[in-house]
C-alpha cells in the first residue's frame, strides 16, 4: 500500500501523515478488487474539517479521488487534537521526514484515532484562507478539480471569494458541495451544525433510550456520519450528471435534512398516522420479542419476526407452550400482552449464557451477543471479510485502521495513510 505522491502547490505547507498500531492484522489480507477505481482522475479540494465532511471525502477517495485536504495552518483539522488516544510513533531516526522538515515534524503531537479514522488516502496541505495569497492557492486548486466538498457555515466562504459562484467562474463545470447543520436558506440558516445539537433538534434523541428514562446519544455521531454518506452519494450522482451534460452544480446538504430523512419509517408512520412516537429501548413497538434479553452471562439480542420464529424461539429454550398459548400466539397478541410474555422469556433465557442459545437456536431464529468492540473485531466473520487493513505510516509505522465497508468483486478499494 503505497502512500499518495507528494502534492507540490506553491505557497501552501504539506503537513504530516496520519492514521493505532497493531503488531498483528485483525483480518484476513483482502484480494484486489475486480474494477479499477472508478473515480481515478477525479480531483477533490475538501475544506471539510471533524466528521461529515471528512467522512465524504474519505469514500470519494477510497473510489480513487485525488482529495487534498486543505486545513488551517495552526494545528489543521480540529480533531489532530482530540486525544488521547494517538497511534504510537516511530523512533524519530525511523521516521520518513522530508528534508529540512526535522524540526517541525518534532514539535507536532501524535496522530489522533480520531482523526486517522475518517481521513485515509487523502494528502493535506495548510493554507490560510485568510489571507490573498491562501485564497490565490485554493484558486489555483480549483482550477485542476472537478469537487469542492466545504463544511462552513453559509456565505463564510463566499466573503472570501470562495463561494460557489466565485469557484464557478473559476471552473464552470465545479461540483461544489456544502455540508451545514441546517442547510443554505431558512431561518437557522445561519445556525452551526453539531451532531448532537441536530439529533436532539430533529427528533432522533426522542426515539433513543428506554421509554421511562431520559433520551440517549448514539454511541457515533450518527447524524454526521449518515450526512457524509448522502453527500457522498450526492456528488457521485452529479458526477454522472456532468458526464451527460457539462454542467456542475451546488449541493447544498444539512446536518438537519439528512436527520430527517434517516427517520425511516418512524417518520412514515407519524406522517401516515399522525401517532407521536416513543422511546421503546432496543424493543421494537411493532414485533414481538425483537429487543435485547438479559442472559446468565451478560445480554443477547432476540429478533423473533415472526409467528414460525416465535415456534422455534420457545421449542429451543423449552417453552413450547407459550406459542401456543393464546395470549402469545400471533405477533399482534404478542405485542398487546408484551408486558406478560417478556418477563416470562427474560426468566427462562437468564438460566443459560448467550452462545448456548445461539447454539441452540443454530441460525433459525434472527440473535446475537452483545459484543464489545474487541469482540466485534475478533468476529470470525469479522477477520474473514477483511475489516481492517494496514497502511505504513510515516510517523507511525505499520498501523491498523478500518478498511471500506464494500468489495468489488472479490476485494476492497486499497487504503493509504493521509498524507501531509
Amino acid at each position: 500500500m503505497l502512500l499518495l505522491r507528494p502534492l507540490r502547490v506553491s505557497g501552501a505547507r504539506r503537513l504530516h501523515t496520519s492514521v493505532a498500531r497493531r503488531s498483528a492484522p485483525l483480518s484476513v489480507p483482502s484480494l484486489p478488487p475486480s474494477i479499477a477505481p472508478p473515480l481515478k482522475g477525479v480531483r477533490v479540494v475538501d475544506l471539510t474539517r471533524v466528521l461529515a465532511g471528512p467522512y465524504c471525502t474519505m469514500l470519494l477517495a477510497d473510489l480513487g479521488a485525488d482529495v487534498i485536504k486543505v486545513e488551517h495552518p495552526k494545528g489543521g483539522d480540529d480533531t489532530r487534537s482530540w486525544a488521547p488516544p494517538s497511534a504510537p510513533l516511530l523512533p524519530a531516526k525511523a521516521q520518513r521526514i522530508p528534508p529540512g522538515k526535522e524540526a517541525a515534524w518534532a514539535a507536532l503531537p501524535p496522530e489522533s484515532a480520531y482523526f486517522l479514522a475518517v481521513n485515509r488516502n487523502k494528502r493535506s496541505i495548510t493554507v490560510d484562507l485568510k489571507k490573498q495569497e491562501g485564497r490565490e492557492i485554493l484558486h489555483q486548486l480549483v482550477k485542476e478539480a472537478d469537487v469542492v466538498v466545504e463544511n462552513y457555515l453559509p456565505g463564510k466562504l463566499s466573503s472570501m471569494q470562495m463561494g460557489y459562484e466565485d469557484l464557478k467562474k473559476i471552473k464552470p463545470d465545479i461540483i461544489y458541495a456544502s455540508i451545514t447543520g441546517y442547510g443554505q436558506t431558512g431561518p437557522f440558516g445561519s445556525f452551526a451544525g453539531y451532531d448532537v445539537i441536530v439529533a436532539a433538534d430533529a427528533g432522533l434523541f426522542h426515539i433513543t433510550g428506554e421509554a421511562d428514562r431520559p433520551p440517549v446519544k448514539v454511541g457515533v455521531a450518527v447524524t454526521d456520519l449518515t450526512t457524509g454518506l448522502y453527500v457522498h452519494g450526492a456528488v457521485m450522482a452529479a458526477l454522472l450528471g456532468r458526464a451527460q451534460t457539462g454542467q456542475g452544480v451546488h449541493i447544498d446538504a444539512s446536518l438537519f435534512e439528512s436527520q430527517i430523512a434517516t427517520l425511516a419509517n418512524v417518520a412514515s408512520s407519524y406522517l401516515i398516522s399522525g401517532k407521536e412516537a416513543t422511546r421503546w429501548g432496543t424493543a421494537h413497538p411493532s414485533i414481538v420479542p425483537y429487543q435485547v434479553m438479559p442472559v446468565s452471562d451478560g445480554f443477547m439480542m432476540v429478533g423473533a419476526g415472526n409467528d414460525g420464529q416465535f415456534k422455534i424461539l420457545t421449542a429451543a429454550i423449552g417453552a413450547p407452550d407459550l406459542a401456543a398459548d393464546a395470549r402469545f400466539s400471533s405477533n399482534a397478541q404478542r405485542v398487546a400482552n408484551r408486558d406478560v410474555l417478556i418477563p416470562l422469556l427474560e426468566e427462562l433465557l437468564r438460566k443459560q449464557t448467550a452462545q448456548h442459545w445461539i447454539d441452540a437456536l443454530g441460525g433459525r431464529v434472527p440473535a446475537a451477543p452483545i459484543r464489545n468492540i474487541k469482540q466485534t473485531f475478533e468476529h470470525p466473520q469479522a477477520v474473514a471479510r477483511g475489516v481492517t487493513t494496514e497502511v505504513d505510516h510515516p510517523r507511525a509505522g505499520r498501523i491498523t485502521i478500518s478498511a471500506p465497508a464494500v468489495r468489488y468483486g472479490e476485494g476492497k478499494m486499497p487504503c493509504s495513510a493521509s498524507v501531509r
